[in-house]
């Protein structure tokens, strides 16, 4: 065959840098010889689809993954839910541990995909073994994926909009990472709005906890937020401050996630149709394991901004 070993064993364990030609004939010469392919080498895919989130903490995550489970189990798939962990199994390891499970495709939501200007191997690797793939919300545009997101530039008008017809004029936006592209079309559309006080931070409690101490200094009347989990920590940090939240500061959240009628106060947020969502992502994902052609464009679903008890007319700030 005139090939080396090492080639042999990359195609053997299904790993990317060979062309289709080499592994193709490796196969035929495995076949020739007698021997038996290794299991995800036989052409057979399992019905099995891996579902890839960066964390459970955001309820966000599991309302999605309980969505797309459902839809795929009416389509006759089981789910392998894959959550990346800090110090733990990285998004890389489950994509090599679901090609080696066979499985017929991949649904990431809030994955390494969102970071702009950063290209990781492993989705190469799902471009080279033309896995079905689907990418929920804002992948870096670099990606040929077919992708589902919410409209990010429709949350952020609406946000502003409510915020302004309460009175508000000295609004601060609290988002992801500067590279992470969801909180990117966020400031991009803040900024589209006229607004100037943004500031940068992980997305948890913690981070918007201190992100809203920044801003509160600043003399802010109304917060944006790029999720839930960071409008709370705003809603903490505007507490220990002194202040009352919406007496003399507005909160709005992104997501709508469980329980955010139940928190206190209740939470002002966009709520992202996940439903719809969901069934999309799965309609994209099942058509490409069936063969059919399928579009590597963004399908945008419009959100919804649910007016609770976090937001008010502006109080004891001025503006």
């Amino acid at each position: 065959m005139g090939v080396s070993e090492a080639t042999v064993s990359r195609v053997l364990n299904g790993k990317a840098g060979v062309s289709e030609a080499t592994r193709e004939a490796v196969l035929t010469a495995l076949d020739v010889l007698g021997y038996e392919r290794p299991t995800q080498l036989r052409g057979e895919r399992a019905r099995l689809v891996g579902l890839v989130l960066p964390e459970l903490q955001n309820p966000i995550f599991p309302a999605f993954a309980e969505v797309v489970g459902g839809a795929l189990a009416q389509q006759g798939f089981t789910p392998v839910l894959c959550t990346r962990t800090v110090g733990g199994v990285s998004e890389a390891d489950y994509v090599d541990l679901l090609l080696q499970q066979q499985v017929s495709g991949v649904v990431f939501a809030g994955g390494l995909y969102t970071q702009s200007g950063v290209v990781h191997e492993h989705y190469l690797r799902l471009i080279d073994r033309r896995l079905p793939t689907v990418m929920v919300n804002a992948a870096a545009d670099h990606w040929e994926f077919p992708r589902v997101s919410c409209d990010d530039t429709i949350a952020v008008e609406q946000s502003m909009a409510h915020l302004r017809a309460l009175g508000h004029e000295r609004i601060g936006l609290i988002v992801g990472p500067p590279d992470h592209m969801p909180s990117i079309r966020k400031l991009d559309a803040f900024r589209g709005q006229g607004g100037q006080r943004v500031e940068h931070t992980m997305h948890s409690l913690e981070g918007g906890h201190a992100a809203a101490v920044k801003l509160l200094r600043q003399q802010v009347t109304g917060i944006v937020c790029g999720s839930d989990p960071l409008a709370l920590g705003a809603i903490r940090a505007a507490r220990r401050e002194g202040m009352r939240v919406p007496d003399d500061v507005s909160v709005i959240g992104y997501d709508d996630s469980a329980l955010m009628n139940c928190v206190d106060p209740p939470l002002t947020t966009i709520r992202q149709p996940i439903e719809a969502m969901g069934r999309a992502v799965v309609e994209l994902l099942v058509s490409q394991i069936d063969g059919a052609a399928v579009a590597t464009g963004e399908l945008l679903f419009e959100p919804e901004l649910v007016v609770r008890s976090s937001t008010g007319r502006m109080g004891a700030l001025t503006s």
